[in-house]
Formats: C-alpha cells, sequence, structure tokens
C-alpha cells in the first residue's frame, strides 16, 4: 500500500525530469512552509517545472511550498524531493509561464556560461557618494568604497576577503558575495532594488 502511494509522486517526479531539462544556477530567494514559516535559500539547479533549494528548513513530502526567486518570480508547488541540505519541490505553471521561465533560465546559463557578472538590463553606475559601511558576516563593521553598482548588485573595494556565498549587508541591502575581486569583492542583492531608492539604500 505505501508502495503504492509512493508510486504517483516518483512518477510525477520522473515525468518532469523527462519533460523539463534541469539548469544549474544560483539564485537566491525566499520560501514559505504550509505553517507560513519564511526563510532564505538558494536555488541551485531549476526547470520549467520544478527546482532544487539549499535551505535551512526542509518541507514535509508533498507539502506546499510558496518561494519568491531572484530574477524569476513568484512559483508555488508541493515537495517531491528532500535532502540534507534542503529539497526539491515542482511547480505547476501555464504554458505562457513555462514559455517565459524556459527564456529565463536560458538566460541564466548563458549568463553563466559568459561569466557576466549580472544582469545587463540593469546598468551599472558609481554613487554620488561612493563611501559606505558593509557588515561582515562576524559583524564586523568596515567603511568601504563602492567601485560600482546596479540594482541587483554591487562591487565595494576593501583587503577584506569574505567566503564566496556569505551575506552582508551593503548600506541597508543584505547582499550574498558572489566573486572575489583584485582589491575587493562583488555582492548579489538578495532583492532587486527600486532605482528611485538604491543610492539611499547602500548608505546605513
Amino acid at each position: 500500500m505505501a508502495l503504492a502511494a509512493r508510486k504517483p509522486s516518483l512518477l510525477a517526479l520522473a515525468d518532469e525530469r523527462r519533460r523539463f531539462q534541469r539548469v544549474t544556477v544560483n539564485l537566491l530567494g525566499r520560501y514559505m512552509l504550509s505553517d507560513r514559516r519564511e526563510f532564505p535559500c538558494q536555488v541551485v539547479n531549476m526547470s520549467p517545472g520544478g527546482l532544487a533549494m539549499i535551505a535551512p528548513v526542509a518541507g514535509h513530502m508533498g507539502e506546499r511550498v510558496v518561494a519568491y526567486v531572484d530574477h524569476v518570480g513568484r512559483l508555488e508547488g508541493t515537495v517531491t524531493r528532500v535532502f540534507p541540505t534542503g529539497f526539491a519541490m515542482t511547480f505547476s505553471a501555464t504554458p505562457r509561464k513555462r514559455d517565459k521561465l524556459a527564456a529565463q533560465l536560458t538566460w541564466l546559463a548563458n549568463r553563466d556560461i559568459l561569466n557576466l557578472p549580472e544582469d545587463r538590463r540593469h546598468g551599472r553606475f558609481v554613487p554620488h557618494n561612493p563611501f559606505t559601511h558593509i557588515v561582515m558576516p562576524n559583524g564586523l563593521n568596515l567603511r568601504v568604497r563602492i567601485i560600482d553598482a546596479s540594482l541587483s548588485g554591487a562591487a565595494v573595494a576593501t583587503d577584506q576577503r569574505p567566503p564566496i556565498g556569505a551575506l552582508i549587508m551593503v548600506g541597508k541591502i543584505q547582499g550574498r558575495v558572489v566573486r572575489h575581486l583584485e582589491g575587493g569583492f562583488a555582492v548579489e542583492f538578495t532583492r532587486l532594488q527600486h532605482p528611485d531608492f538604491i543610492e539611499e539604500s547602500l548608505h546605513p
């Protein structure tokens, strides 16, 4: 009986894998479980029908999840697999939504292949006041110079080298370290910033 109950979900997952090719990505986001608790996450692979994420709290098999993923948006689905560092989920979408997701995933895959630093739709600029403070993962508060910024990230000049993936604050904005640069590092913001408030938000 237990095997019979499990069979449809396993077949659904296998079918999803056959229909949609998964793309390796590195996207930040948040997700909400059915009890309305929210947690940050990192999506590591994705297709137009599902995704796998690194998450601090995994849902239960079959549990409904709402995820908000940077560059992608809101996705609602169910947990199909649980593993030690997170879980996988499938989501339902209209054909139009699936086409849009496929196009976004193609762009994200090409961005990684070409080593583009971030979404080119978000032009880089140097803030009028390039000096700000960042808060490191260990709580250290440092004054740094912003090399350049966009709505989705920033590069800062400093001799510090926080590990890739570390969460830091750049002014009022939370971000994750994505690259080490000569004389600094690059941060991808956990949320896309509004163009009218980006300059203000870059400062404490």
